[in-house]
């Protein structure tokens, strides 16, 4: 079944004169269960793609569905409602907030649907090794415990949709193999994944690889 899917989808910015157009036409699918990486360089549109596809920018055309459900092209807060419900995000730092420890931060995303599940909570802190950090702050951890914080915050509410931009950009190459396997087991557990990187171990993890050029998808 497909959770996720975009329909030619457009993003242009203007400054001044000059426009950019930063999708051009784009469309995908993808199924529970399975991972997608985005591949491209730097400027292909991979961040951009990602953000239409969280609800987080509104494409200029084109649409992108949850279901049957149409998430662009709607309120800032029903997007964000149908965002906090279904789609988990993780970014290198994005979705962590400083002031909280990482257990409030998961307290908050659950408390953003109405729920407060300590015990979902407790196993996914368990589940990515950080039970006994969960009292520490976002800048007192290492970058692969802030990368594992942030995917059990992305994680918090259950998501249908797990969407990660560059997760492990900055890990060494033991601390990216660990976070890859424990994003591999959300879409074994039949959630869709969504990531976009330039890493080849990534791309080993996929179900299926796309690459962006110029806003493109290439054949």
């Amino acid at each position: 079944m497909t959770v996720l899917r975009a329909r030619d989808l457009y993003r242009f910015y203007r400054v001044g004169d000059e426009e950019t157009l930063a999708l051009r036409g784009v469309c995908l699918e993808v199924p529970a269960g399975k991972l997608l990486t985005v591949a491209g360089p730097s400027g292909s549109g991979k961040s951009t793609l990602l953000a239409c596809l969280a609800g987080l920018d509104e494409p200029d055309g084109g649409s992108v569905y949850l279901r049957e459900t149409r998430i662009s092209h709607r309120p800032e807060h029903e997007r964000s409602a149908l965002r906090a419900r279904h789609i988990g995000t993780l970014f290198q730092s994005a979705n962590l907030l400083e002031h909280l420890t990482i257990r409030r931060n998961l307290e908050l995303v659950q408390r953003l649907v109405g729920q407060r599940d300590r015990h979902r909570a407790d196993a996914l802190l368990e589940a990515v090794g950080l039970t006994r950090r969960s009292g520490a702050r976002p800048s007192e951890l290492s970058g692969g415990e802030a990368v594992r914080a942030g995917l059990a915050v992305a994680l918090a509410n259950d998501p249908d949709v797990l969407i990660a931009d560059e997760p492990t950009g900055e890990l060494d190459g033991q601390t990216e193999a660990e976070v890859l396997t424990l994003i591999r087991d959300q879409a074994d557990r039949g959630k869709a994944v969504v990531l976009a990187s330039h890493s080849a171990a990534v791309a080993a993890l996929a179900d299926q690889v796309i690459q962006l050029k110029d806003g493109q998808v290439q054949p």
